[in-house]
Parts: structure tokens; sequence; C-alpha cells
């Protein structure tokens, strides 16, 4: 094997392995799921570069890959940067006993916002509809080449993203980390991304979850309404605590389908006597 063709020679990581996770990155949606949407995939992915990492300490490879198939949900091009930081961050963990596992995780749900919101714009409300509106015009005039235009524009930066984000998220990852380890800001860094990642948390179950309590009375000719009275509380009330309450039964190892069976039930239920609205 040729020099050049080792990224790690610590690990013997080379371009190969790299370019097995950049075809693999194509199947992250391939077992989305409700408990770890893109984790599973996430993990398979990049588990032979783990392999390799972990050879003589079969531990640390449980650990690892219990940690990279934690719940994870990306816009799906910019996600192998993130996977080449993992990577990185892999290799100092079983380099440095006093590196801090835990930041792995944190670093990830930190990326995955504002990753997945530059993501959705240049792929989705960009590249897409460029792509759309000039295989269009090819397709109206009858030109057979309209469906190959839409895929070739919508996939070369897709592809490129992919394959330069998978290389930058390692070495700039990398040495980011070197760099955070000697100033002694890791800790620092690792509690703000865990902050981020909590406040992104909180924005997505105030914006996709939607729980509401319709229960009005009349006393006196006074109308109150109750909903009115919980967003004086804390708006969002209801979300919240529907949320920490099925977080509290999957910490408690209840399995997914009770919980969602008890969803189903408990909102049935709730919803024929009005006390609650979806």
């Amino acid at each position: 094997m040729a020099k050049n063709d080792v990224i790690s020679v610590e690990n013997n990581i080379t371009k190969k392995d790299f370019r097995k996770v950049f075809w693999r990155s194509f199947t992250l949606l391939g077992s989305f799921n409700y408990e770890k949407m893109e984790g599973l995939a996430y993990l398979y992915c990049i588990e032979h570069i783990l392999k390799k990492i972990y050879k003589d300490d079969e531990e640390g490879l449980k650990q690892a890959m219990l940690r990279e198939s934690a719940a994870f949900n990306m816009t799906i091009a910019p996600a192998p940067f993130v996977m080449g930081i993992s990577i990185a961050m892999e290799e100092n963990v079983k380099r440095d006993p006093n590196f801090d596992p835990a930041s792995i995780n944190a670093i990830k749900v930190s990326l995955m916002g504002p990753l997945s919101g530059i993501g959705d714009t240049f792929f989705w409300g960009i590249f897409r509809i460029l792509a759309c509106s000039l295989s269009i015009g090819f397709a109206k005039a009858g030109n057979p080449i309209a469906p190959f235009i839409l895929l070739i524009l919508f996939n070369i930066p897709t592809f490129l993203t992919r394959y330069y984000g998978l290389k930058i998220g390692y070495t700039s990852g990398n040495q980011l980390l070197i760099d955070l380890e000697k100033s002694g800001k890791m800790q620092l860094f690792t509690y703000c991304a865990g902050i981020l990642g909590v406040a992104a948390i909180g924005c997505m179950i105030a914006s996709w979850v939607t729980v509401s309590c319709p229960l009005e009375f009349t006393i006196s000719g006074n109308k109150i309404v109750i909903q009115e009275y919980l967003d004086q509380i804390m708006p969002k009330l209801l979300p919240l605590a529907a949320t920490l309450g099925i977080y509290s039964a999957i910490k408690k190892n209840i399995k997914i389908t009770k919980i969602i069976s008890a969803i189903v039930v408990i909102g049935f239920v709730l919803g024929v006597f009005g006390i609650i609205a979806l």
C-alpha cells in the first residue's frame, strides 16, 4: 500500500476506508426510526473505522459503537462532515484516557441544527429548485435529457459536499480538538456545545410537538380558557411536559412499542373528553 494512501498511520486508516464512509453515507436514511432516527445508519457508515481504532480493545469498541448509534438527525449532504469529526474524536478517546467521550455526542447534537438549517436551505431550497426549473424547460420541449439534467445538477453539489465534508471534518476537526486540548478549552467547548444542543432540542419541541388544552369554562359571565393560563405559566408547557414524560420512560428502559401504544391510548382518551388537542 502506498504511503500517500494512509490517512492515519496510528490506526492504519486509509483513503479506501474514507471512500467506504462516503458511499455508506448514502444509506443514512435506510434505517430511519423514531427512537434513534439516523443513529443506526450513522454507526454503519463509520463502523469499519471504529474496528480499526479499537482493534485491541473489545470493551472500548462496544462503548464507541453505543456512542455512535445514539440519536442523530441531519440533512444528508453535510452529515459526512460530522462523521469525520466523530472519527477524529474517537481516535483521541483511544489515545488519551483523559479525553471525555461524552463530548462526541455533545458536539454531534450541537451541529445537527445549524448544519441542517444550512443543508435544507441550499440543497432543498436552492439546488433542488434550480435543477427542477432547468429540467422542466427541457421536458416541456420534449427533450429526453430532462431527467438527467435534474439528477446531474442536484447531485454534483451533493457529492462534492459529502466527499470533501468528510475530509475537512476529519482533518480540521482533529486539529481543532488538538488546539482545544492544548489551550485547556475543551471542557468549556464541550459545555457550550451541550448547551447549544439542549437549546436546539428545546426549539424542536416548541416547533414540532403540538399539544394544547381546549378546555373552557364560564364563571360569573367570565370566559376562562385553560390554555391561556398555561401559556402565562410557560409557553409550550404541555409539549415540554409530554416530551419530558416520554424521555423519562425511555430512560427507564420501557420498550418503544409500549411508549407509542401509551401515547395513542392516552391521546385518544384525553382527546375524546376534550382535555387535550393535538
